[in-house]
């Protein structure tokens, strides 16, 4: 999912927190602490997309950003 824009923290932080009723638990509650934190623009940008439109993704694709999303937070 290439995309020129870079997202800005508090880009992330807002999508997070628009999406975050949709997430497992465990996901929310990572995301929370590790949005506290600094990361470069490539994770933030990476981060967006997985959240964008996670509410209206099947169960299939949300697993696939479930997954994403706990590989980044490693």
């Amino acid at each position: 999912m290439a995309c020129n824009l870079d997202h800005s923290h508090e880009d992330v932080v807002q999508k997070f927190e628009g999406q975050r009723a949709f997430l497992p638990q465990e996901i929310a509650a990572g995301l929370a602490s590790f949005l506290q934190r600094e990361h470069t623009q490539e994770v933030l940008n990476e981060l967006f997309h997985l959240l964008k439109k996670y509410d209206l993704s099947s169960a299939e694709e949300r697993q696939k950003r479930d997954q994403g999303m706990l590989q980044l937070m490693q």
